[in-house]
């Protein structure tokens, strides 16, 4: 034991300029649990008793060395980093980091939500799980009715009243309706769900901006005159529109909207597959059925409503071909966007 312990009293000696790493990888190896240090101690407890008193001092001694020299280490560790860092030159330019950008969807999604704003429009949100009353029956779909079919619902609970993942942002318009008073400007941008197969056209996930405006005396000239300033603030000052009659539950008449090629100027290419047209939103005056069911006089009170998906206008802004691409994080496609900001 006693040479064991002269052995490690040299060792300790012998430590000079440590890292701090190393330096807690020798206070481990001495002063551990199962240091060498410490076993000694162990072992003190089998030395005869006329040698407890020599050895007990020699590893005390021992210790003793071993706790002042890790001190030491450090301390001198210390010194060695506020040096190393009084030598830094603060003016020397630092590593460059690469930073994110805003998502292409976002990025939609706030210029049509800005060009609304501009013409007075509020934004109104709501629940993304919702019940059967405001995503359907309050929309003019009664049970068992065909159009039903028309969106392939995601359904959390049945019963009564469902609940679902709303398939519409249509939802958050019955809502404002029951809250607020006409006259009720609003558009309502949110995520929605159906079930569909995922695809370069079609995904089971995607965003809707919707909009609503009750006052008296609404007509249909003024659906048409909303939407042609939203298409040529978007696409160009250019840009033109046509409207094709169409079926919605919730609005009576209802109309496709289709917007000039802004890549060819309407001259037909393969992305509007040589019509010179491309579809962007369905519209319609909303059913008088629609106003009563959320409580406002259809007698005294008229409105339109109008919906989009982001995503197509997304593709159409951009020329992006593949929805997928939007929902796969790929930091190539990511990083085009970045000077859209």
């Amino acid at each position: 034991m006693k040479e064991r312990i002269e052995a490690l009293l040299k060792e300790i000696e012998e430590y000079k300029d440590k890292k701090e790493s190393e330096i807690e990888e020798i206070r481990v190896k001495l002063l551990g649990k199962k240091g060498e240090i410490t076993q000694l101690f162990d072992e003190f407890r089998n030395v005869l008793p006329e040698q407890k008193r020599e050895f007990g001092q020699k590893l005390n001694q021992l210790k003793n060395a071993a706790a002042q020299k890790i001190e030491e280490l450090k301390n001198m560790a210390a010194e060695s980093s506020e040096a190393s860092s009084a030598s830094f030159d603060i003016t020397k330019p630092g590593d460059a980091h690469e930073v994110g950008t805003r998502h292409p969807i976002s990025i939609t999604r706030e210029e049509i939500i800005n060009i609304f704003k501009k013409l007075g429009y509020a934004v109104a949100e709501g629940p993304e799980i919702e019940d059967d009353k405001h995503v359907f029956e309050s929309l003019n779909f009664p049970p068992e009715h065909p159009a039903r079919d028309m969106q392939d619902t995601f359904f959390v609970s049945t019963g009564y009243n469902p609940i679902l993942l709303r398939t519409h942002t249509s939802s958050i318009q019955v809502r404002t309706m029951e809250n607020v008073k006409p006259p009720i400007r609003v558009i309502c941008p949110g995520r929605v769900f159906r079930n569909e197969a995922i695809s370069a056209r079609a995904h089971c996930i995607f965003h809707q901006v919707e909009g609503l405006y009750i006052d008296k005396n609404v007509s249909f000239a003024d659906l048409k005159q909303a939407i042609l300033m939203f298409v040529r603030e978007f696409f160009g000052e250019n840009a033109q529109i046509r409207m094709r009659p169409s079926y919605f539950p919730f609005t009576e008449p209802s109309a496709e909207v289709d917007v000039s090629c802004n890549i060819c100027g309407g001259k037909g290419c393969n992305i509007c597959k040589g019509t010179g047209w491309l579809e962007i939103l369905g519209c319609g005056m909303v059913d008088p059925n629609v106003l009563e069911a959320c409580g406002i006089d259809s007698k005294e009170y008229s409105g339109f409503a109008f919906g989009m998906g982001v995503e197509r206008i997304a593709m159409l802004k951009w020329q992006v071909k593949d929805l997928r691409l939007y929902f796969e994080n790929d930091a190539r496609f990511l990083k085009e966007f970045e000077t859209c900001l």
